[in-house]
């Protein structure tokens, strides 16, 4: 038998630290607003004007963390399958390094000077 759905939200939702997240959302806001307020006073009205673009700007945040980022999720493992969400990509091949060249080993650099007149 199907569960109404905000039994199964509420299911999914209960194991959270809801009030943790809620303490530090509320002590994060707070401490936004004092700074603000110390940076730009309270003159001139800008609190009026930034709380409809902040509110703006936090529903944005709140839809893209609530619903687009878990839904990514949901999308990948049921759509890709689970093997393709979970899978890590393989670490590359070593090669081995080939080995030295015994012998003596004469550079270009020391040729070079050889030949070369030191006058100028």
């Amino acid at each position: 038998m199907p569960q109404p759905p905000r039994l199964r939200f509420a299911r999914i939702l209960a194991p959270g630290p809801w009030r943790r997240v809620g303490v530090l959302a509320a002590v994060s806001l707070g401490l936004a607003l004092a700074l603000v307020g110390y940076v730009f006073g309270a003159d001139g009205h800008f609190f009026g004007r930034l709380a409809p673009a902040f509110f703006i700007f936090f529903w944005l945040l709140a839809v893209t963390f609530l619903a687009v980022v878990p839904f990514v999720g949901w999308a990948t493992g049921h759509w890709f399958g689970r093997g393709w969400a979970a899978s890590s990509p393989a670490p590359a091949a070593r090669r081995p390094r080939p080995a030295p060249a015994r012998g003596p080993v004469r550079s270009a650099s020391s040729t070079a000077a050889v030949g070369r007149s030191s006058t100028r």
